[in-house]
């Protein structure tokens, strides 16, 4: 029996703010347990919420970008439920009437496009952090308040592969508005996940099951996976899904349940009696429309355009968009028509250097900067040095701080093309490898590598590996 997956997912983020959602406290990351809460954010008797401002302009933002459609009416409503990191038992959230609804995002798929609906994105307070440590618990309100947009789509994914995408592609989005930091390590991007299975061609929604804890757009996708291989495997032996709340275990690589599912009517939702429902107006929402910047999509199709750069190099240098800008201005600091060159080395040595030291390939401090960096490209392309020596000096210049200039000239590392200055190297390597001549002569290409490979060790990968092959040839001919 072939079945199909169905997945819709919630994105919570924690929106860039100095302050919290409806108090003035500071949203820092880091601080000492318990320091950067008041008695409004802790729900004291009395105490009354004021909207911070700047959460509200992002949430509207975030819609846009979205293309959801931002509603004219908006409110916030209490959501009840009972945990220990929440100390007033109620969450300030939306309910009936987000502040956006009705959006889309359109990704690509193994090259094939995949439209995913945006049910809505409404704005609501994080609860506090609870820290499990020698069998005691403790709990942190310092996060309490923090303001957050939950991000929910219709479950118009059908793969794992689909769901990392949509996930990778939002990210990215909420990077490029300058909203939120996007920071999983600390909390701030989580995602939760509602995952069925039906049989192929029916369209009535299998019993679903909703994921937690994963901390990881590969999480994710591991535990999609696993997830809808258990529920195929449990149908398939006549057993009923359970409509309930499950963790991804990430030392055994499997999904354990946690609680039954909650409804909505569970949390007995009612209008937050403390704060005023909103008219959004349309200047309010067509001056955000203004600020937001050329998005993802957008910036790969004019480097596409631009730049002839392929789609492929295009999605991957605009995923970040640090990292989008600073390959740009090496572009357009490289004066030779193919700009795929500094792609090459943006995302090749580049990546590899900034792999080494744990950090961002667009955080990597380049000694000399970006037009040291240009420059080694253009040494490389002038035939002035070998690919194989400019990547050996770059790494040397990023573990060394010294620009990769100095280290080509203090070691004179520049490429012998001239001939009559590899002769004699070559005719040496010809005598000591009589073998692998005659095995040429007798049509065996690999050979003629293995002789190329002696001269470039004899100069130090200095030789030209352009003009060597063909040095060797005709010394052979006529030897």
């Amino acid at each position: 029996m072939e079945y199909e997956p169905v997945i819709g997912l919630e994105v919570h983020t924690h929106l860039k703010t100095q302050t919290k959602a409806f108090c003035g406290c500071s949203t820092e990351f880091g601080a000492k347990p318990n320091t950067q809460v008041c008695p409004i954010c802790l729900g004291f008797p009395g105490t009354l919420p004021v909207l911070n401002k700047k959460a509200f302009e992002f949430a509207i933002k975030v819609g846009l970008a979205l293309n959801c459609k931002i509603q004219k009416h908006t409110k916030f409503d209490r959501k009840n439920y009972f945990y220990p990191d929440l100390p007033k038992d109620y969450q300030i959230s939306q309910y009936d009437q987000p502040i956006s609804s009705g959006g889309f995002l359109d990704i690509d798929v193994e090259g094939k496009p995949v439209r995913i609906g945006i049910t809505r994105a409404h704005l609501e307070e994080d609860a506090g952090k609870l820290i499990h440590k020698d069998n005691v618990s403790l709990v942190d309100f310092n996060r309490t308040g923090i303001p957050l947009l939950e991000i929910v789509s219709e479950p118009d994914i059908h793969s794992p592969q689909e769901a990392y995408e949509y996930l990778s592609l939002l990210k990215s989005i909420l990077e490029y508005l300058e909203v939120s930091d996007c920071d999983m390590e600390k909390g701030s991007l989580r995602c939760d996940a509602n995952v069925s299975v039906r049989k192929k061609g029916e369209t009535k929604l299998g019993t679903k099951t909703e994921l937690k804890n994963m901390n990881s757009f590969k999480g994710v996708r591991d535990a999609l996976d696993y997830e809808i291989k258990r529920q195929i495997e449990a149908l398939e032996n006549g057993e009923k899904i359970i409509q309930q709340t499950m963790a991804w275990d990430t030392k055994s690589l499997c999904t354990v349940p946690m609680r039954t599912k909650e409804e909505a009517k569970d949390y007995r939702y009612f209008p937050e009696p403390d704060l005023t429902a909103f008219v959004i107006e349309s200047d309010l929402v067509e001056a955000i429309r203004k600020t937001i910047p050329e998005l993802p999509k957008e910036k790969s199709a004019r480097f596409i355009k631009e730049y002839g750069l392929s789609e492929y190099d295009a999605k991957v240098v605009t995923a970040f968009k640090k990292f989008a800008d600073i390959t740009e201005k090496r572009m357009n600091l490289y004066p030779g028509k193919d700009k795929k060159i500094v792609v090459n080395w943006s995302t090749g040595p580049l990546f590899q250097e900034a792999n080494n030291l744990n950090c961002n390939p667009e955080d990597l401090n380049i000694p000399g900067g970006d037009e040291e960096f240009i420059n080694l490209i253009k040494f490389v392309e002038e035939g002035k040095i070998s690919n194989l020596t400019a990547k050996a000096v770059f790494s040397e210049s990023i573990s060394s701080g010294t620009p990769s200039s100095k280290i080509i000239q203090d070691k004179n590392l520049f490429q012998i093309s001239d001939m009559g200055s590899l002769e004699s190297t070559i005719d040496e390597v010809i005598r000591e490898n009589k073998k692998s001549v005659d095995d040429f002569k007798q049509g065996k290409a690999n050979a003629l590598m293995f002789l190329v490979g002696q001269v470039m060790k004899k100069t130090k990968g200095k030789a030209n590996p352009k003009v060597v092959p063909d040095m060797l040839k005709r010394r052979m001919d006529n030897a």
